[in-house]
């Protein structure tokens, strides 16, 4: 058996793993929407849904702290890297200040609902004090690795209307506009990366972003499921209904973890890139769905103007 050609492709693929598949034309566009109107009516507003909802609700608890962790870990980078690369930082920065702030209104609204996120809220905070503690390439690997997970999440609920086709509209719309800049900004915190190891052994790039990836996807499925079961609980489902319902729910029904095992394994590929797959239609579609939510005169809000959720003066 000739085994050269295999070999000379994987050398190949590994001196490729420094090259970025951003599209050249791609633009982040920050979009400085307002849901914090869009109140809460129900508890299972995914149609009913407990196990849906309750999903969703789990994710949004970790974006405020979460983004503002992205964040910081990027700006710590942001003036080694070429001017391109900068603006794209910027712009991914303004996103997830947005973000956050929307999604604090959305989980104040939860509290609304008479749910108690305190338990979830401390969980998050005290993975993201344990990673601002580790060295700063550690704290970029590892906001380039969650952000390929809310990337094909985010490509997940777009792609697949069934996740949120019988949501609330004003929620829908949230969730929509969050999953497209998230896969506008998927390959910043990766080219950004990139660069910074550019000097490095491809073999060696290619050991820490995937021992990384491994811990953090099973940590990232753990810690939802601990903060979905939580809030099953205080919506009255608990035991044996919500293991096998979340089970059911994650891995058989409308499967966001399972429809998103084979992207998540493309990252061990190496050579790759979030880019690989151009999910930028995904991206036309959200807005044409939630297009009636956009104010004419919407516009970009400078960071330093983010006033709206205390947490925000982090990043002025």
């Amino acid at each position: 058996m000739d085994i050269a050609p295999t070999i000379a492709d994987s050398a190949s693929e590994f001196s490729a793993q420094n090259k970025s598949a951003t599209p050249h034309d791609l633009h982040i566009q920050p979009r400085n929407l307002n849901f914090a109107r869009a109140e809460i009516d129900r508890r299972r507003w995914v149609g009913g849904d407990p196990f849906a909802s309750a999903f969703f609700n789990a994710l949004s608890v970790t974006f405020p702290e979460g983004e503002l962790f992205f964040i910081d870990s990027l700006k710590k980078f942001i003036k080694r890297v070429p001017p391109k690369l900068r603006g794209e930082i910027r712009a991914f920065i303004q996103q997830e200040a947005i973000h956050s702030r929307e999604h604090h209104s959305f989980n104040e609204h939860l509290k609304d609902c008479d749910f108690d996120i305190t338990l979830l809220e401390q969980a998050i905070c005290h993975v993201v004090t344990e990673i601002r503690k580790k060295p700063e390439y550690d704290q970029l690997v590892a906001t380039m690795c969650i952000e390929h997970i809310t990337a094909i999440l985010a490509a997940e609920v777009i792609g697949n209307p069934a996740h949120l086709e019988d949501a609330d509209e004003d929620q829908r719309n949230l969730w929509l506009w969050h999953a497209s800049e998230e896969i506008e900004h998927k390959g910043v915190a990766y080219d950004t990366w990139l660069h910074m190891t550019k000097d490095w052994n491809p073999l060696k790039c290619w050991f820490v972003r995937c021992s990384f990836m491994a811990r953090i996807s099973f940590g990232f499925a753990k810690n939802r499921s601990k903060g979905i079961l939580e809030l099953l609980r205080q919506d009255g489902i608990s035991g044996p209904r919500a293991w096998f319902g979340l089970a059911h729910y994650l891995l058989l029904g409308k499967a966001p973890f399972r429809r998103t095992l084979r992207p998540l394994l493309a990252f061990f590929k190496p050579g790759f890139h979030p880019w690989d797959i151009d999910h930028r239609p995904l991206i036309k579609l959200a807005e044409s769905e939630y297009e009636a939510a956009i104010m004419d005169d919407a516009k970009v809000t400078p960071i330093k103007d983010l006033t709206a959720v205390d947490q925000l003066k982090k990043v002025a």
